[in-house]
């Protein structure tokens, strides 16, 4: 942690050194003394202390300053660091004036010059502050402060990006006083946002999420160009496949475009899971899962989209949208699902504003008291009903057909069941949203008898459909006519083989229409959607993975 900070500005050289020379005799041990020589390097330097996250003590400034003096410099100063202690330096001839600023700038003190002896003057009324200041301090900032609007998008998509990734962070309204102090220091206003203030003080004005990834300690530069394996995906899938090539020494790199975890990633709460008898979050798996790659070896390089992939002799080359490439003896595709975005009118201008796909559970707390709306009736609904149902007033389940039986589990039914603020809305749809600036309002429709019915609420969550990530793929590999990638048996046509496959063997048992690529979990075509059916796909494609390489 570092020390809390002293500052002292004047421009008078000499006071200015004996100023911080007396001030770092006696408080050098705790306190970091910063010294200005006019109220313009004070203020930069206020800056680069706030958006550090730092603390500041107390402010000396001097009263006869050019251009900005003592008074203006510690009333424009207030607004950075409000509880700071404030002295101004003045000849005896200005104390009319400082008296007068008490007032002011709520002015803690002035000392009047020369202090000499500091034990006399000096030191006795810095005691005082400080003690002052240490029993309010400033509270501590978090490593890392994002700053915007409730219902703006690109806020949301910051706030989603951090969470999704597992990094810490404090979200910053910027109408509150803090926000606002953030947005003046790094020469911003609120039409900026969002505003990602780094644990270095870096600020970043809506961030890419490359750029964001590179600030915040993810990888996006791989170390090497040819690898044993390529795992493209982060999922339940991708991880499973990392943690075992790595351990098993296979030189592995995971790419994800996103966030490491997948769905099961965004989970509130996973019960079924073996080994957690007492579920397991989401992203605490994902966590256990991303470290242990780590600690084996694996390379994990975020924000970095993979558009296409081609045979090179042994080699298989993966190109990145930006034109860079990487090349490996083996991949395993483990790109999973997406949901599908719900076709209705007037809902797309409100995604990431009211509108999310996927559970989202940074926004919990903020439905506090609210009426919640969720479509979907699979595992991940149900698991974030229950989730939201802490927050929320009411959590309203939407599902088109008349139950949850045929796609829900029942350890989860039963807890939706046993939850009084959860309802159930059977044969409903979502045909219309309608706001102002953010969702306010649903249409709902009976899909039986056609009946419509409005409803006013802020939060609609969508999990329905789950479309495979394989755009990219097309024409590369085989896909089903969902776009799923099609494996193994499934390959052979009437007992032939694949057109282009170019081994005299069948395919194995994950391995896709080009030898040494493999697809495992969800998307892949026939796959159980399920974590455990996930992970143990990757472990199986890495000893189907050995088994390619021995044969080479």
């Amino acid at each position: 942690m570092v020390n809390p900070t002293i500052l002292t500005v004047d421009d008078d050289p000499a006071v200015s050194r004996a100023v911080a020379r007396d001030i770092r005799r006696r408080y050098g041990d705790r306190y970091r003394v910063v010294r200005a020589i006019s109220g313009a390097d004070a203020l930069e330097a206020l800056r680069e202390i706030k958006l550090r996250g730092e603390q500041l003590a107390i402010m000396l400034a001097d009263y006869r300053m050019p251009q900005m003096n003592g008074l203006e410099f510690l009333e424009a100063a207030m607004d950075l660091f409000p509880r700071a202690r404030r002295v101004l330096l003045t000849a005896y001839a200005d104390t009319g004036a400082a008296i007068d600023a008490i007032n002011v700038v709520d002015l803690d003190h002035y000392l009047l010059k020369p202090w000499n002896p500091p034990e006399e003057h000096l030191y006795p009324v810095i005691d005082t502050l400080l003690d002052a200041w240490l029993s309010t301090p400033d509270p501590t900032a978090t490593e890392i402060r994002v700053v915007g609007h409730r219902w703006s998008a690109p806020s949301f998509a910051v706030r989603d990006f951090l969470a999704r990734n597992l990094v810490p962070y404090r979200w910053l309204q910027a109408d509150e006083p803090e926000g606002e102090r953030l947005l003046a220091a790094a020469g911003a206003t609120a039409a900026d946002v969002p505003l990602v203030v780094t644990s270095d003080g870096t600020s970043l004005l809506a961030p890419a999420d490359g750029e964001l990834a590179a600030h915040v300690g993810l990888s996006t530069v791989p170390t090497s160009d040819f690898y044993d394996l390529v795992v493209v995906g982060g999922g339940p899938a991708g991880l499973g496949a990392a943690v075992y090539g790595a351990s098993e020494g296979l030189r592995t790199v995971l790419v994800e475009r996103a966030a490491t975890g997948g769905q099961a990633g965004q989970s509130s709460r996973i019960e079924n899971y073996l080994g957690f008898p007492d579920g397991v979050s989401g992203s605490q798996l994902t966590d256990r899962a991303r470290r242990q790659a780590l600690k084996f070896g694996a390379e994990i390089l975020s924000t970095r989209e993979v558009t296409g992939m081609e045979a090179a002799g042994s080699g298989r080359v993966l190109h990145f949208g930006e034109g860079a490439s990487i090349t490996a003896h083996t991949v395993v595709l483990a790109t999973g699902v997406s949901y599908r975005r719900l076709d209705a009118p007037g809902l797309e201008e409100f995604a990431g504003a009211g509108v999310f796909y996927g559970a989202a559970v940074t926004e919990a707390p903020t439905c506090k008291g609210q009426e919640v709306y969720m479509v979907g009736g699979a595992n991940s609904a149900g698991q974030a009903a229950v989730h939201f149902s802490r927050f929320a007033d009411r959590v309203h389940m939407l599902v088109r057909g008349g139950d949850l039986r045929r796609s829900m589990s029942s350890y989860l039914i039963d807890q939706i069941e046993a939850i009084d603020n959860i309802v159930l809305h059977p044969w409903t749809e979502v045909v219309d949203g309608k706001g102002d600036g953010h969702l306010q309002q649903l249409t709902l429709r009976d899909t039986r008898s056609g009946a419509t019915d409005t409803v006013s609420t802020s939060w609609l969550f969508v999990f329905i459909g789950a479309e495979p990530r394989t755009e990219w793929l097309d024409g590369v590999v085989v896909r089903d006519e969902l776009g799923f990638v099609v494996t193994g048996p499934d390959l052979l046509a009437g007992g032939q083989r694949p057109a282009d496959w170019t081994l005299p063997r069948d395919p194995y048992h994950l391995e896709c229409s080009i030898p040494g690529v493999f697809a495992a979990g969800d998307v892949r075509a026939a796959s159980l959607k399920r974590v455990a059916s996930a992970v143990g796909d990757g472990a199986m494609a890495i000893s189907l993975v050995h088994r390619y390489m021995e044969a080479q």
